[in-house]
């Protein structure tokens, strides 16, 4: 998942990555090998905070594991498959009903 910043011409990135783009990129760091269980991803990436929305609101590697009824994963696309539900009801449920009446204002 990743989302355009607004426009403007400054030096910041042209995309903020968060959910599974932000936890493909650290498994590719730590270079884990799969298969593995929950445990040993856990144990290779720690249990590091990962942004969930472009709003920066992260949640930790552990938690997400957490919600998913799975312990072992065959490949690192089945494993974040099982982890992208998890990172999308955490942005859908985001900050309540002010932060999303908030973020549809314009300014």
């Amino acid at each position: 998942m990743a989302a355009r910043p607004p426009g403007g011409g400054s030096s910041e990135p042209d995309a903020i990555e968060f959910g599974i783009a932000v936890l493909d990129e650290r498994i590719e760091e730590a270079e884990v090998s799969f298969p593995a269980t929950a445990e040993e991803v856990r144990d290779a990436l720690g249990d590091r905070e990962i942004p969930y929305d472009a709003k920066g609101r992260t949640i930790t590697l552990g938690e997400a594991l957490d919600e998913v009824p799975q312990s072992r994963f065959e490949n690192e696309t089945e494993f974040l498959d099982a982890l992208y539900p998890v990172f999308d009801r955490k942005r859908r449920e985001g900050g309540g009903f002010l932060t999303s009446l908030r973020d549809a204002l314009p300014f």
